[in-house]
């Protein structure tokens, strides 16, 4: 007995001295494998967290207390927001997100603050560019509260160091304290590419793993890959205060109520700063729900901050002065939803905006996108007298389109026969206006199509004939004037261009040998081998034996 006794104490303490791999595989199982297969089982052991088909699968890893010594995260993470896969059938991902409300509210403990090590196989997972930078509106509104414009400057530039955000940042700021954190700084190789890297670092030498030492060898196998290395931020690190407010929004310790109170307290900031919050405060209060907003907490500090009219003032001052229209858009948004200002004021505030920037002369394709997605639902169409607009404004493309987009008529028309213009500027500008307000009636369809069909090939018609493209015309006259420009045109682009709305339209209706035959005869010499034009040929000539077997039958 005393021996059995012995020998459940040692395989306790043998399985005890193990360290945990976690692996949290969204995409790629390549780097996985080639660490199981690597490493020794009776030093390490593995857990895999993500469960498929469970949407919480991190949530029921915490419920699970898994602690890890070494997590090894593989995913694609292109855009910064969150570790995705490339498979249709996988629908699991890791958002950042998450990821920072697990590391701030310290309810899965075991999963981050034992880590020894941290693997982040996808692309710019530690890239150092900052997300976001100071502009000028940050260094007037230091300025105008009394510093001196050196001191602006400086004071400005420590702030784009304090938010930069860059994925290094978010990286070391959810995995706190890790001494070691392996990533990419810009493009990383894919699953298949990594094994073989990672077999080559396992066979050349002991393994450097979950010793809380970065590995030179593995730094040096993967150098030209991008791969580089980081430690998690600590308490005594210039960022630490940065990453405790942030936590404020993600903290699930704390209620509605505490964060809002927060939030209060970060309006009674420099203005300047509470710009570079702006991310945060936005999602945060728009992520409030009716029911939540009706609670008596959670509307008494709704109601604190709206009768807090200094810090109302000094927001909405900054917010007129901001460079960027769509931050200052964003700016007003958030004061509608802290109560600073009802619906009528809100659209007065965008209103006054659009004409600041119709006023400056140097509007663009992106003011165009902001003012017809500000007037999705046609609020804005009633506050059109309010801009100040010369006919010489209104008959340019930009200016038309933007009033086009607050319901001016005379400013869609202008727009509609921009589609067809030389300038490939004023093609593009349409081509943002018409993806927000796409033309339903299809008279004006079958004229505006006649009118592209009739530009001269060039990069402005391939922009329309693109355009057009998304309408799936099914219109016979305009088809005709598309398959009539085919053998006209001079323009391998163009071609293509048609093929890509002949595609789409009613095949039954195309498919004729004649139009097959025009297609093979006409269709221009391509360097880069099959095309979109041989898709359609090939399709339409299903589409005719699809025809004959139904006629035979």
């Amino acid at each position: 007995m005393l021996i059995a006794l012995l020998a459940a104490a040692w395989a306790h303490d043998v399985r005890a001295d193990k360290k945990t791999v976690c692996t949290i595989t969204v995409n790629s199982e390549d780097e996985r494998e080639v660490f199981r297969r690597n490493l020794p089982q009776e030093e390490f052991q593995f857990v895999e967290l993500v469960e498929r088909g469970r949407p919480d699968w991190l949530a029921s890893a915490c419920r699970k207390h898994v602690s890890c010594d070494v997590l090894l995260i593989s995913g694609h993470f292109d855009d910064g927001t969150e570790f995705y896969s490339d498979r249709l059938e996988t629908r699991e991902s890791l958002p950042v997100s998450e990821m920072e409300r697990v590391a701030c509210s310290d309810s899965c403990p075991g999963l981050f603050s034992q880590l020894k090590e941290v693997y982040l196989f996808g692309c710019n997972t530690l890239e150092a560019q900052p997300l976001r930078t100071t502009s000028a509106e940050i260094e007037r509104s230091l300025v105008r509260s009394g510093h001196s414009p050196a001191d602006a400057a400086r004071l400005s530039r420590l702030l784009s160091e304090r938010h930069a955000e860059s994925n290094r940042d978010r990286m070391r700021q959810i995995f706190k304290d890790v001494p070691v954190i392996y990533g990419f700084s810009s493009k990383a190789p894919l699953g298949a590419k990594a094994g073989p890297i990672l077999e080559r670092y396992f066979q050349s030498g002991a393994p450097e793993i979950g010793n809380g030492r970065a590995s030179p060898r593995l730094l040096g196998l993967f150098a030209p890959s991008s791969m580089t290395v980081a430690a998690g931020l600590r308490d005594t690190d210039a960022q630490a205060d940065y990453r405790r407010d942030i936590c404020q929004f993600s903290d699930d310790r704390l209620s509605p109520a505490q964060k809002l109170q927060f939030v209060h307290r970060l309006l009674g900031r420099e203005m300047a700063e509470v710009r570079m919050f702006l991310d945060h405060i936005e999602k945060y209060v728009g992520s409030l729900t009716e029911a939540e907003r009706k609670t008596s907490a959670v509307s008494d500090e709704l109601d604190a901050i709206a009768r807090d009219d200094g810090a109302r003032e000094r927001f909405l001052t900054f917010a007129r002065d901001a460079d960027q229209p769509a931050i200052r858009a964003r700016m007003i948004g958030v004061a509608r939803n802290v109560g600073w200002l009802s619906k009528g004021e809100q659209h007065a505030e965008l209103m006054r905006m659009i004409d600041d920037q119709l006023g400056r002369d140097s509007v663009g394709s992106a003011d165009v996108d902001l003012a017809c997605a500000l007037n999705k639902n046609g609020e804005l169409s009633r506050e059109l007298h309010r801009l100040r607009v010369s006919s010489a404004q209104a008959s340019r493309v930009t200016d038309a389109a933007v009033l086009a987009c607050l319901g001016s008529a005379d400013g869609h028309a202008r727009v509609l026969q921009a589609l067809a213009s030389p300038k490939d500027d004023d093609v593009q500008v349409a081509q943002v206006y018409l993806h927000h307000r796409p033309i339903a009636d299809a008279s004006e369809l079958r004229a505006l199509t006649a009118r592209v069909a009739h530009m001269h090939g060039s990069d402005a018609q391939v922009r329309a004939l693109n355009t057009l493209a998304s309408y799936r015309l099914s219109d016979r006259e305009s088809l005709e004037e598309l398959v009539r420009l085919f053998p006209q045109t001079k323009s391998v682009s163009v071609q293509r261009a048609i093929a890509g709305i002949l595609i789409r339209a009613d095949f039954d209706a195309l498919a004729k040998p004649e139009l097959v035959r025009a297609l093979r005869q006409y269709r221009l010499k391509s360097s880069d081998g099959a095309d979109l034009i041989d898709v359609l040929i090939r399709r339409l000539e299903s589409a005719m034996v699809r025809t004959t077997l139904r006629g035979d039958g």
